[in-house]
């Protein structure tokens, strides 16, 4: 069973309690609009890291990140993009089981023609009356669960103080210890 933390939207604003919601993926997916550089550093603390560009990431980040990205993981084809209205192709008939996008800050989890469509929403500045969000896709046995994950308004911090870095630093290292107890359960 694969976890995979996914994010989008978070305009270099990278919260605790996304960070939190994050700590046990074994991966994370950033779905664009990153805004600052030092929001990747810390999720790369907690997990590898895939990420896109969005419309807000210009200069040296922009030129770092794909327009888009395929993630091929335990049978499943992920197409990972900023804005769905960018998509040129037919996900089904392209051989994808699954499209993560962002740019709307509006979470959603819909099954189209047999394509599972993920927006985790936007984890980063509040925007209107939407609410704060990060998403959880879980992969099983080629099969794929998708959930939104509400989050708290915890205190806000700039991404990257070294503080927070050594706060995602541990998190992940009990991330790994968390990841290896539970696979020495499944073994038993």
């Amino acid at each position: 069973m694969r976890n995979i933390g996914v994010i989008s939207d978070t305009h270099g604003l990278l919260r605790p309690s996304a960070m939190a919601a994050l700590c046990s993926s074994d991966l994370i997916i950033h779905a664009g609009d990153v805004g600052k550089p030092g929001v990747l550093e810390e999720l790369r603390a907690v997990a590898p890291v895939i990420a896109v560009r969005g419309n807000i990431d210009k200069g040296p980040l922009a030129r770092k990140l794909p327009e888009r990205d395929v993630l091929e993981l335990e049978g499943c084809r992920i197409l990972i993009l900023h804005d769905l209205a960018d998509i040129e192709l037919d996900p089904r008939e392209a051989g994808f089981q699954a499209v993560i996008f962002g740019h709307s800050h509006r979470p959603l989890i819909e099954t189209r023609d047999g394509v599972l469509h993920f927006n985790p929403g936007s984890a980063g500045p509040r925007r209107f009356r939407l609410p704060v969000t990060v998403g959880r896709l879980t992969i099983a046995g080629g099969e794929m669960t998708a959930r939104i994950i509400e989050l708290g308004t915890l205190q806000q911090k700039p991404a990257s103080s070294p503080k927070r870095l050594s706060r995602a630093a541990a998190c992940a290292a009990g991330g790994v210890q968390n990841a290896a107890a539970r696979a020495s359960r499944e073994a038993r």
